[in-house]
């Protein structure tokens, strides 16, 4: 009999980026490499579990904007294109590399990668990965979560709670035309809780949400068992709060896993190492050089001096490291459940991006997990928060404070010098679609599509991700074009639309771009 759980969340998105009015945009890569690095590789391990007959549990949330992406024909057949050029460049590196032994078994490795995701992405889903998820969600191995529609950040819009409402509905109804039925959970964008917010999780149908660790620590009144068990909010729905230790074992890129000296170098990618002339065909066509996903080197140390990267070592640390992490978390259940007398659940969440992508071993690490955990103990059993719900039905009843698990906790990283001019453009906006939805309730023919277009730039202008990239600092004037590009959109069918003047032509145009959800219905802003 397991002495407590164990509950890996894995948070999925992207922010909407489709430019059919370009042949190559540069940001799309985004998800070809996500794709590629990520998806694609969680899906081969889950498919490998369910072979060996190895019980798993996994909860992961797929945000509707990157949904909306994966299920994009337009973007599916981009895809391939991009898959297509990294099969020609990997076999031009297997023939350059043919007389460097180290390097020459990693551009084979990298061959055999690329060729087995295009026949996995073709030929057995169809272009669609979503099936993938869909199958193992059906066979009660994987829980697919929601999330807010375009990743809205709800602290900052509890002055517009219409505009969280229509986050909230938008992404349930989206996840319920992808998957079949209503979500059962919801991943706030950036963990962000507002003391209320819960009450449109509620109104949505969905049964519970996730905060950081302090969202529950410095709830009111404070839980009895901390973030080792949920709390039910006021309005009924159960809140989970992230364990900081299992969590910062993993993603710390310093004192974590990934940070191993043996695991492969992100930072170090033939797209920028080669010679211009060479790698010119496989970067931006404006000759901007890109991540081509191809890497050749470990981490080695702190300083610049690299060794070749070698699969074997970084595929035993791998394994070592799972053994760690669950040796760690028997210790962790056991000592809980003593002093709880009853048994905890240990909440795990993570950037899905950071198994692949950032962590190339990551879901090496959570196939070896999986499989140690079920073989090798029997304090820990895997779970899903509805799966946890269901054997627990009674627990502590207090309010979450407002959170997020961004930079210190609160909201530090979405509004500071760098991006608070957004927000009254925003929060105007939000005003604007309230006074259109009471107006129009009855809307038909080109007005109702306008109304329904003017929600869509409202919410893709509300995304947490322009906010974030203008205070990183990685490519704002991108992030600046966009918040701007929604705001005007809208602007100009709030205008339109008072005036009865709808352009048909521009409203189809804009209809084609940003194509996001068609179930879409404007009412949900009242």
């Amino acid at each position: 009999m397991e002495k407590g759980y164990l509950c890996i969340v894995l948070h999925s998105h992207l922010p909407y980026v489709r430019h059919p009015e370009y042949e190559d945009f540069l940001e799309e890569d985004w998800l070809y490499e996500a794709i590629t690095e990520t998806y694609i590789p969680l899906i081969n391990v889950y498919n490998g579990l369910v072979r060996d007959g190895v019980d798993f549990r996994i909860t992961m949330s797929i945000t509707p904007s990157l949904c909306s992406m994966l299920a994009d024909p337009l973007l599916q057949d981009r895809y391939i294109k991009h898959l297509d050029t990294l099969i020609e460049l990997a076999g031009k590196e297997v023939e350059r590399t043919r007389w460097e032994p180290a390097f020459n078994r990693l551009a084979l490795m990298y061959q055999a990668q690329f060729i087995e995701t295009r026949r996995t992405f073709v030929d057995r889903y169809h272009k669609n990965i979503l099936t993938a998820f869909k199958e193992f969600q059906d066979m009660g191995k994987l829980e697919i979560i929601t999330c807010n529609a375009t990743h809205g950040f709800l602290p900052l819009m509890e002055v517009c709670p219409n505009s969280v409402r229509a986050q909230v509905q938008v992404g349930a109804n989206n996840y319920e035309r992808f998957f079949g039925r209503r979500p059962r959970g919801t991943w706030l964008a950036e963990c962000g809780y507002f003391p209320g917010a819960d009450a449109f999780v509620k109104e949505a149908g969905i049964r519970y949400f996730f905060t950081d660790t302090h969202g529950i620590l410095h709830a009111s009144p404070r839980p009895k068992y901390g973030v080792y068990a949920p709390v039910f909010c006021r309005s009924g729905v159960a809140a989970f709060a992230r364990d900081f230790e299992s969590s910062k074992q993993v993603w710390s890129a310093i004192e974590g896993y990934p940070g191993d000296f043996n695991y492969r170098e992100f930072y170090r990618d033939i797209g920028f190492d080669l010679d211009f002339d060479y790698i010119k065909p496989y970067i931006h066509k404006e000759g901007i050089r890109i991540n081509t996903g191809i890497k050749y080197y470990r981490i080695t140390g702190r300083t610049d001096q690299k060794e070749p990267y070698n699969p074997d070592w970084a595929r035993e640390r791998a394994a070592s490291h799972a053994g760690n992490f669950m040796f760690n978390r028997e210790k962790q259940v056991e000592f809980l459940s003593d002093v709880m007398k009853k048994k905890p659940i240990i909440v795990a969440p993570y950037d899905a991006e950071l198994y692949g992508h950032w962590w190339y071993e990551g879901p090496m690490f959570l196939d070896f997990l999986f499989r140690k955990l079920h073989y090798d103990q029997k304090s820990i059993k895997p779970i899903t928060p509805s799966e946890y719900l269901e054997q627990n039905p009674r627990n502590q009843v207090s309010t979450p404070t407002m959170s997020s698990w961004g930079y210190k906790g609160y909201c530090e990283h979405w509004l500071d010098g760098s991006n608070d001019w957004i927000y009254r453009h925003l929060h105007k906006a939000s005003d604007r679609m309230t006074e259109l939805a009471n107006s129009y309730p009855g809307a038909t023919g080109i007005t109702r599509r306008a109304l329904n277009q003017a929600l869509r730039e409202l919410l893709l202008a509300q995304s947490s991700d322009w906010a974030f990239i203008l205070k990183t600092g990685t490519v704002v004037q991108y992030a600046v074009k966009r918040t701007k590009d929604h705001i005007l959109r809208f602007t100009r069918l709030y205008n339109d639309i008072k005036a009865n003047r709808v352009d048909e032509g521009w409203l189809a145009d804009i209809e084609y771009k940003d194509n996001l959800f068609p179930e879409i219905d404007y009412r949900v802003h009242t």
